[in-house]
């Protein structure tokens, strides 16, 4: 990565604005990551990858974005996939949540929206497990129309670039800049470029993320409620019908709040009981 000043400006100016584009710009060019949610105009497939890339490494994500597009190739196949199938595609990527709330999603586009996403960022932001920075890259990486978005690599660059040794720095004021140096006339790519400017940034400086007023360090996994939860749906996945006890007993770990685990899991959809057993729907 060219090694440069960062930028301290008290107000952008067009020659500030035209330095930091090119910047990114000629990073891109040369270290762009080849990705191939970032080569389609597939609807369907964008809201995929960035419903996956929530809170997952791109590696990762390289792999199961296909195997899951394989499986369940558009909105209609996932919609008719019964839940423990999409479950079972889904396992390794981890936030379950993720998968049964693009199930949802999916069943929703077909019968209120005639099979089409709508790409306006006020109608994807109602749909299951889409937030507000979600909505906008849907929005525009579908369309490459600009919206204003932040996201962990997009907040790098600009507390870096822009906010010099500051602390507790707020996406609010993140946001203004984020407007004024876009490229409107290619946001799609503006977009791509910023991130990879940021990951790349990651490897060469101290986290600038670690100032953000929004910063939090990752719970720990091992232990977690999350981990259970994870446990029990793969139990589940090779052996549906067996009663909580059963379930119990196959897991290498069961927790004094199991059962309140259990309960929670059938409350969100992941599980149904039947009498005394549990299934995935």
């Amino acid at each position: 990565m060219r090694c440069i000043e960062r930028i301290r400006t008290r107000g952008l100016t067009a020659q500030t604005i035209r330095s930091f584009q090119k910047l990114m710009y000629q990073h891109y060019l040369e270290h762009q990551r080849p990705m191939p949610w970032r080569k389609t105009r597939n609807t369907y497939h964008i809201l995929l990858s960035e419903v996956m890339l929530q809170q997952t490494q791109v590696e990762r994500v390289l792999v199961k974005y296909r195997e899951f597009i394989r499986a369940f190739p558009n909105f209609s196949r996932l919609a008719k996939a019964p839940l423990a199938e999409v479950l079972r595609v889904w396992q390794g990527m981890g936030y379950n949540r993720r998968a049964i709330n693009l199930k949802k999603l999916a069943e929703l586009i077909v019968h209120e929206y005639q099979g089409k996403l709508p790409l306006v960022p006020e109608e994807l932001i109602k749909l299951p497990g889409i937030g507000k920075y979600s909505a906008s890259a849907i929005y525009t990486f579908a369309t490459n129309k600009p919206a204003c978005f932040i996201e962990t690599n997009i907040r790098r660059v600009y507390i870096h670039f822009f906010f010099g040794d500051r602390e507790g720095i707020r996406d609010e004021e993140i946001m203004p800049l984020v407007e004024k140096t876009m490229d409107r006339a290619k946001p799609r790519e503006w977009y791509y470029a910023l991130m990879d400017y940021g990951v790349q940034l990651k490897k060469e400086v101290e986290n600038p993320n670690r100032r953000s007023a929004h910063y939090a360090k990752q719970s720990k996994f091992e232990g977690s409620d999350r981990q259970v939860r994870g446990m029990i749906l793969k139990t589940l996945l090779h052996s549906s019908g067996i009663t909580k006890s059963s379930l119990g007993k196959k897991m290498a770990r069961v927790p004094e709040n199991f059962d309140q685990i259990v309960d929670g899991l059938i409350a969100e959809g992941f599980l149904k009981k039947t009498g005394s057993k549990l299934s995935i729907p």
